[in-house]
């Protein structure tokens, strides 16, 4: 499996709902999620695995060991992770992000 595909596929998994968005703060910022590769090489095993996940002008990158068991596994609970981390921090911003329509 690519690197990219499984950022998409991670990406429309919560824009989707299949995971379960706790506030609302995650259910407006999953429509601005966007997760991409940052890797060099698109190849999952490659060895520089890299994800990018971003809502807005906020973003948490993260890099993986091709060594790690079950790493898509790994990716996609970091990307859901990440994704909470960013709209707690959302949730913190007086102005500037604007999430709401």
């Amino acid at each position: 499996m690519k690197v990219s595909e499984l950022c998409g596929m991670i990406e429309e998994s919560i824009k989707s709902g299949r995971y379960p968005l706790e506030t609302d703060t995650q259910k407006k910022c999953a429509g601005l999620l966007k997760v991409t590769s940052k890797a060099a090489s698109d190849d999952l095993r490659s060895g520089d695995a890299a994800v990018e996940v971003r809502v807005g002008d906020i973003y948490v990158a993260t890099n993986f060991s091709q060594n790690m068991q079950h790493l898509p596994g790994v990716i996609e609970m970091d990307v859901v992770d990440s994704f909470k981390l960013i709209c707690r921090k959302v949730e913190r911003i007086d102005t500037g992000l604007k999430i709401g329509r």
